[in-house]
C-alpha cells in the first residue's frame, strides 16, 4: 500500500481508520469505566462482557467469514439467498441463547454468585439486542463498504460516550445503568442500518436449504475456532474470579484492554487481507494468495514493533492513565509489558489461521485454536498454583501464541510452499518500500 494508492477511498485506508477511531472511542469509554467503577462493579462487567463475548463468538463465528466467503463476488440471486439464509441462522442462534438465557434466568434464587446472576438476568436480552446491526456489518464487510461500517460503529460508540459521560456527570453511573445503556446503544445503531437500507431481511424469502447447509457445513469448523479463540478470556475470566477474585480480575482486564494498540492494525488487515486473499482463490491464482498471505503476515510484523517498544517503556504511564491512581503499584503494567513483546507473534499467528479458513480447512485451524487453548488453560492452574498472583497467568500466556505459530506453521507447510524467513523477508521488502515512498513524497513538499 504506497501513498500513490493511500487515498479515501482505499480499503486499507479505510479498515485502518475504521479501526483507530473506534478503538479510541473503546479507550476512553474504558477509562471512565475503570475510573468510575469500583473495582469489584469492574471486575463483574468484565466478567458480564466475556460470557456475551463467548455466545456473540458462536453467531459471528459462524457467520462472519461465511458471508464474506459465500457473498463476496457472487452472483446476484445467489447473493441474496445467501444473505437470506445467513440471516435466517442468524436468527436460530439468537432464539437459542436467548431460551437458554431464560432458562438460567429461572434458576437465579438457585445461584449464590452475583457475577452469574447478572449474566442470567442481562445476557438474552442483550444479545437480542445486538442482532439488528451485526448482520448488516457482516455484509458490508464483504462488500468492502468501510465508509458505512465506520458509521454504524460511531453511532455505536459515540453514543455510549456521551451517555456515559452524561451519567458520570450527574452521579449516576452505576453497573445497572451500564447494562441498561449497552442494550439501548445496540438498538439505536439497528435503527441505523435499516436508515443505511443495509439491513436485507427481506432477503430471507430467498433462502434455501442448499445454501443454508453449505454455510453450515463451513461455518461448523469456523464457529468452533470462533468460540474456542473466546474461551480463553473465559477461562482466564473464570479462573481469577473463582482464585483471585472479582478486584484482580479488574486488574488483569486493564493491560488486557489496553492490547487493543495492537488490535488496531491487526483488525484492519486481517479484514482487507481476508478478502483479498479469497478473491485471489476464486480466481485459481495460488502464487498470488500465497504472496498476499505471506506480504500482511510479514508487513505487520514489522509495523508493530515501535508499538511494542512504546508499550514496554511507557507501561505504567498507560496503566495510570486509563486506569487511575487505584491502578497505579498493581501487576497491570508488568503484565502489560509481558503481553505486548510477546503480541510480535500475532501477525504470523492470525494469518496462519486466515489463510486455512480460505483454503478451506477451517477444521486444521480449529485444531489449531484447540491446540492453544488447552495450552492456555493449563498454563493458567500451573500460573495460579505455583505463583497463587496474576504474574503466573502471564507467565504462561507466550508458550500459547508460540504453540499457535508452530503448529499452523506446519499445517500450511502441507499445502503451500512457504517458510517464516520468507515472511520476514518481503514484510521487510514491503515495510522499506513503504518508507521509501513517504521520503519521496515528502521530499516532493519541502
Amino acid at each position: 500500500m504506497g501513498l500513490n494508492n493511500f487515498n479515501l477511498k482505499n480499503k486499507n485506508f479505510l479498515a485502518l481508520l475504521v479501526n483507530v477511531i473506534i478503538s479510541g472511542f473503546s479507550v476512553i469509554t474504558m477509562s471512565l469505566l475503570f475510573r468510575s467503577f469500583s473495582k469489584t462493579d469492574a471486575g463483574t462487567w468484565f466478567f458480564f462482557l466475556s460470557i456475551q463475548g463467548l455466545v456473540e463468538a458462536i453467531r459471528t463465528g459462524f457467520l462472519n467469514t461465511a458471508t464474506i466467503k459465500f457473498y463476496a463476488g457472487a452472483e446476484k440471486e445467489r447473493g441474496k439467498s445467501v444473505l437470506g439464509s445467513v440471516w435466517v441462522i442468524a436468527i436460530g442462534i439468537t432464539l437459542l441463547v436467548v431460551v437458554i438465557s431464560a432458562i438460567l434466568y429461572l434458576l437465579i434464587p438457585l445461584i449464590n454468585n452475583y457475577q452469574v446472576t447478572i449474566v442470567a438476568k442481562w445476557l438474552g436480552i442483550t444479545f437480542i439486542s445486538s442482532l439488528p446491526f451485526t448482520v448488516p456489518i457482516w455484509i458490508l464487510m464483504a462488500e468492502e463498504n468501510y465508509i458505512k461500517i465506520l458509521w454504524l460503529r460511531l453511532v455505536n460508540n459515540f453514543s455510549m460516550l456521551i451517555i456515559i459521560a452524561v451519567l458520570i456527570f450527574l452521579n449516576k453511573m452505576t453497573l445497572n445503568n451500564m447494562l441498561i445503556l449497552n442494550i439501548a446503544t445496540n438498538l439505536l445503531t439497528g435503527l441505523f442500518c435499516i436508515f443505511f437500507k443495509t439491513f436485507h431481511i427481506k432477503t430471507i424469502a430467498n433462502s434455501s436449504r442448499k445454501i443454508l447447509l453449505e454455510l453450515y457445513n463451513f461455518g461448523k469448523f469456523t464457529v468452533s475456532t470462533s468460540t474456542s479463540i473466546m474461551f480463553f478470556r473465559i477461562s482466564t475470566t473464570f479462573i481469577i474470579t473463582f482464585f483471585l477474585g472479582p478486584i484482580a480480575l479488574a486488574v488483569y482486564n486493564l493491560p488486557g484492554r489496553l492490547m487493543t494498540i495492537i488490535e488496531i492494525p491487526l483488525g484492519s488487515s486481517l479484514g482487507t487481507g481476508m478478502s483479498s486473499m479469497a478473491t485471489a482463490l476464486n480466481k485459481n491464482d495460488e502464487k498470488q494468495f500465497l504472496y498476499i498471505f505471506k506480504k500482511y503476515a510479514g508487513l505487520l510484523t514489522f509495523a508493530i514493533i515501535p508499538i511494542v517498544l512504546g508499550v514496554i517503556i511507557f507501561a505504567d504511564l498507560a496503566v495510570y492513565i486509563i486506569g487511575g491512581q487505584k491502578y497505579v503499584g498493581s501487576e497491570a503494567a508488568n503484565i502489560l509489558r509481558i503481553m505486548i513483546f510477546f503480541s510480535l507473534l500475532f501477525p504470523i499467528d492470525r494469518f496462519n489461521g486466515v489463510a486455512l479458513d480460505m483454503l478451506h480447512l477451517p477444521k486444521v485451524n480449529f485444531q489449531k485454536v484447540l491446540l492453544m487453548l488447552g495450552v492456555h488453560i493449563v498454563g493458567s492452574f500451573i500460573g495460579i498454583l505455583f505463583f497463587k498472583s496474576l504474574y503466573g497467568i502471564a507467565f504462561f500466556g507466550p508458550f500459547t501464541v508460540i504453540s499457535g505459530v508452530l503448529f499452523g506453521y506446519y499445517a500450511l507447510k502441507k499445502r503451500i510452499n512457504y517458510t517464516i524467513k520468507e515472511i520476514i523477508i518481503i514484510g521487510w521488502q514491503e515495510t522499506k518500500d513503504i518508507f521509501f515512498k513517504v521520503y519521496v513524497e515528502l521530499k516532493k513538499q519541502f
